[in-house]
């Protein structure tokens, strides 16, 4: 066995498609995945703890992260700084573990024009329609008429953005998505990028052919 490298993996997709359950049941699957943790400048929330939800950071400390390259991707939403820095990211590669992300589209390009894109997998999900993604979206029973508005006139602006990604699933059946899911990732783990041992390992392979002719 060689030692492989670890992946980003990238879940994007319009509010309601799917992409949160399909990241917890990737994560039950192999609970030795990643999921990587945002820096943010918003104060924490009743019950939120540092390092879990978010790191939580002052602005001066965050925008000195970014000048310094040390985020992966990073956003201004509503008054306040989100980013995902890269350190625990590498060190998590680096170790073998994937490490995956919930990160929108303009995410998605960042962290692709990173110094880590050679390690990427992005994979985005669509809705089998737009009114079962409106059923989805009101079946949760969570958000007003209007917030559901909202969502929906976003989701457009996140569909058209859909080739930008490695593979796109059409998540109109939730098992189904999830074993293509997860046929991406075994087979990405394999790609040569990911296994940086090969190279000795071949070497030995050569050595010991070389043997074999004298």
């Amino acid at each position: 066995m060689t030692h492989r490298r670890g992946l980003l993996i990238i879940l994007s997709s319009p509010s309601g498609a799917g992409k949160s359950t399909l990241a917890h049941m990737l994560m039950d699957w192999d609970p030795t995945l990643a999921f990587s943790v945002s820096a943010t400048t918003r104060a924490p929330r009743p019950g939120e703890v540092d390092g879990k939800d978010y790191r939580f950071v002052s602005e001066a400390a965050f925008k000195q992260m970014v000048a310094d390259g040390e985020m992966l991707e990073h956003a201004h939403v509503f008054g306040h700084f989100y980013g995902s820095p890269m350190g625990p990211v590498k060190a998590a590669i680096e170790a073998g573990r994937d490490v995956l992300f919930d990160v929108d589209w303009q995410g998605a390009q960042q962290i692709g024009r990173s110094a880590l894109q050679d390690h990427v997998l992005s994979v985005f999900v669509l809705p089998p329609s737009i009114a079962e993604l409106r059923r989805r979206l009101e079946s949760r029973g969570q958000d007003a008429p209007e917030v559901i508005q909202k969502r929906m006139q976003r989701s457009w602006d996140e569909i058209s953005h859909w080739d930008g990604y490695d593979y796109v699933l059409v998540n109109d059946d939730l098992e189904l998505t999830f074993e293509r899911l997860r046929t991406i990732v075994a087979a990405e783990r394999l790609r040569l990028p990911q296994q940086p041992g090969l190279v000795d390992f071949v070497r030995r392979l050569q050595a010991e052919f070389a043997k074999e002719e004298q």
